[in-house]
């Protein structure tokens, strides 16, 4: 594996006026795969939710022109982000990144891998530096959104700093998802057992990013083999997510208006739009097709079932003051929640580190060194 393959540039940029749009922008800049000023063009020409895919197949399509395919690949998966479930070319700009990705990404040490799980299969990218003696086992995971191959470069620095990587889609992610048909299940310690049984790990470490940050901790609540935790861009509690008077709005329409507010979300994802995007994602990755049960699954991803009292390892959270998606209130509780841990090591990254914002976008490389630092110290 080359050390120069990626570098994580520093700066949280304002490649659009609106957040929703300007940190997707952020995400594939900050993560190594799109150089600033072809990002910022982008922005430049996204008005409203229609012009984004548009935007970005046009530059895919450039990029391919150039025989930059890396660029072309991370440009169809931005394509492919905000095109809502059900529409004709979903499925086809995302075979287009995947192909692209393992065509052209240096992909030495590198194993694609299939684990059986559910009469199916975990999509598994495992990772190693043969030159340098291995620290350790991570296993690496995402959440809501994303797939595996995105987080390539964090998982990439893992290895070149000496430890064995099984980076994964888990169910309801990415190909595990899409090809393997898994849908979406927070008991995120079933696929752990899965992973570590499959391949004899007694002990491993587990990051845990987005949503992701969740299900890590859920895990280890119920996997003693997982000695180490690291949270980050998590919630402590999904319901608690929206202001009080949000949350007692829901469970009226919940209790006494669950047709209409079926009716209301159908016909939102028709129309499209980021509310739309959001309400099919969620019925997509759940495989839930009536928008109220789809929600109530997700609210299920409370505090009640984290079962953070269960946790006994080390733990370390990172979170975002400013995230936009994770209110900063959701940090303090969580931390004072872990009150089984071994140990407990909180950390708040502000503008000033230019890692403020969701899962330590605009500084990953500070966010990693982060992590590996408060790693190298645990298990060595």
């Amino acid at each position: 594996m080359g050390l120069k393959l990626f570098e994580f540039p520093v700066g949280y940029h304002r490649f659009h006026r609106k957040q929703l749009y300007n940190y997707q922008l952020n995400r594939w800049y900050s993560l190594g795969y799109l150089s600033y000023d072809d990002v910022k063009s982008a922005g430049e020409k996204i008005d409203k939710f229609t012009d984004w895919k548009s935007v970005m197949i046009e530059n895919a399509e450039g990029k391919l022109k150039d025989n930059k395919f890396i660029e072309a690949a991370f440009f169809f998966r931005a394509a492919e982000f905000y095109t809502l479930q059900g529409q004709e070319d979903k499925e086809l700009l995302y075979d287009k990144f995947i192909d692209l990705f393992y065509s052209y990404m240096p992909l030495e040490g590198v194993y694609v891998e299939e684990v059986p799980y559910r009469e199916s299969f975990i999509h598994i990218l495992k990772m190693s530096n043969k030159t340098e003696n291995k620290k350790g086992t991570i296993l690496i995971h995402i959440g809501f959104d994303s797939f595996i191959e995105e987080f390539y470069s964090l998982a990439w620095y893992f290895a070149i700093h000496g430890y064995e990587v099984i980076a994964f889609d888990g169910p309801g992610q990415g190909k595990t998802l899409k090809k393997f048909n898994i849908p979406f299940d927070f008991e995120w310690e079933k696929p752990i057992k899965t992973i570590l049984d499959y391949y004899e790990i007694s002990e491993a470490a587990l990051l845990g990013i987005s949503l992701g940050g969740y299900l890590c901790l859920r895990a280890a609540a119920f996997e003693p083999r997982i000695k180490w935790v690291i949270s980050t861009g998590g919630a402590y509690d999904y319901y608690k997510i929206p202001p009080l008077i949000a949350r007692c709005l829901m469970d009226f329409f919940k209790k006494y208006m669950r047709e209409g507010s079926n009716k209301a979300a159908l016909k939102g994802i028709q129309k499209g739009g980021m509310e739309g995007w959001r309400n099919s994602n969620i019925m997509y990755i759940t495989k839930i097709d009536v928008p109220m049960d789809a929600f109530e699954y997700a609210w299920q991803m409370n505090s009640k079932n984290m079962h953070a009292n269960e946790i006994r390892q080390d733990v370390m959270v990172i979170t975002g003051k400013d995230d936009h998606l994770i209110p900063f209130k959701l940090h303090a509780p969580l931390i004072k929640s872990l009150t089984n841990a071994k140990s407990v090591t909180d950390i708040v990254f502000t503008k000033k580190n230019y890692a403020s914002n969701h899962c330590s976008i605009g500084n990953i490389k500070l966010s990693l060194d982060t992590m590996i630092n408060w790693l190298d110290s645990k298990i060595n």
